[in-house]
């Protein structure tokens, strides 16, 4: 492996060694906190335009496994890592996390120190932007500081057609903002008939397939900068058929009903994250990727109800509406990696959609 540097907006810089691809990256710096899971991570769109620092110190030490991919071109742009695991092939078919990031065209630098990179992005209060380069000179901080992220990353991870992922189960439209497999796995597992539309689809174009519920994805970043039309959609959709909103989803459901979102200092990424369900007083575990939540204060009591909250900081993680059947969550419920605990909410949907909406 050759020498690679992480340089910060800041002014930081950080020597390791490379791994993946050798090519140039930026974006933002995120860091997350699972134990594993690290292929699920890597491929879920939400980290669009993101480099991720996991604070799990060796990763890769097992093989890219074909039926856990959160689809299938990864959007990350950058890995960093405290040790790169030692990879032993046991197949012909297997791939190694340096294999599939080189294939990808995805850098990765190892060595680096990463309990000291994380405190450098808790300090900062604020997202840092960063690069990977082979040498951190004058050039590589002027075209650090030079680069652009867009703002549009929902269209640019989201599908631009229609897609079906058949079975003989009752009818969902999934409109997707970056979706992730693992909502669609848990549809298939309960014998759903699903239909992916674009982000942009209309509420007519999705009341034409005549669906028994329809669910927001989760997605990247910033719910204000999706389409106001999108606002429209989910406040008629709403209130025709059940509708089930998860991480962007949740914000955007909350958005059409009144709520104002509010960007993090320091995003949460991790697994096993606690909890609270209000109506029972139960803890649950969840898997969570967060740059942005609701604000408490600006919930419409008279439209909506808090269901979950998270019990690190009190934050919004789940809302109702009182008139409709419609609810939504701000952490994942399918898992992926993560805790499985939450997934009964897929089956609250299923009944909801059985009774036709009646509450």
């Amino acid at each position: 492996m050759s020498a690679r540097y992480l340089i910060l907006e800041d002014g930081s810089v950080f020597s390791g060694e490379g791994f993946g691809s050798p090519a140039v990256t930026f974006g933002e710096l995120v860091f997350n906190t699972s134990m594993a899971g690290y292929q699920e991570l890597i491929t879920n769109p939400v980290y669009f335009n993101q480099i991720v620092v996991f604070t799990q110190p060796n990763v890769g030490n097992l093989a890219l496994q074909r039926n856990v991919y959160e689809t299938i071109t990864p959007s990350i742009k950058g890995v960093i890592v405290r040790n790169l695991a030692q990879f032993e092939a046991t197949g012909p078919r297997q791939v190694s996390l340096d294999q599939y990031l080189n294939q990808m065209n995805i850098p990765g630098i190892t060595n680096i120190d990463t309990r000291a990179l994380v405190h450098r992005l808790k300090v900062a209060e604020k997202p840092l932007r960063g690069s990977i380069v082979p040498v951190p000179d004058d050039h590589a901080f002027d075209q650090l500081h030079a680069t652009v992220l867009t703002n549009q990353q929902v269209a640019q991870v989201a599908t631009p057609k229609p897609y079906p992922n058949p079975d003989v189960g009752l009818t969902v439209v999934v409109i997707d903002f970056g979706l992730k497999n693992g909502i669609l796995r848990e549809l298939s597992r309960r014998k759903c008939n699903v239909t992916v539309l674009p982000y942009t689809a209309t509420a007519t174009e999705i009341l034409r397939l005549d669906p028994d519920g329809v669910v927001l994805s989760s997605g990247p970043g910033d719910p204000k900068n999706v389409k106001k039309s999108v606002l429209k959609m989910i406040q008629e959709i709403q209130t025709r058929v059940p509708l089930f909103g998860i991480g962007l989803g949740h914000e955007l459901f909350a958005m059409a009903n009144g709520a104002k979102t509010k960007q993090l200092a320091v995003e949460h990424h991790g697994m096993n994250h606690p909890i609270k369900e209000i109506i029972t007083d139960q803890i649950v575990y969840a898997s969570q990727a967060e740059g942005y939540q609701v604000e408490r204060e600006s919930v419409d009591r008279q439209r909506l109800y808090v269901t979950y909250v998270d019990l690190l900081d009190n934050s919004v993680q789940g809302l109702r509406h009182r008139q409709y059947p419609a609810f939504a969550v701000q952490f994942f419920p399918d898992g992926a990696p993560g805790p499985d605990e939450t997934n009964s909410l897929f089956d609250e949907f299923m009944e909801m959609m059985r009774q036709g909406g009646e509450r």
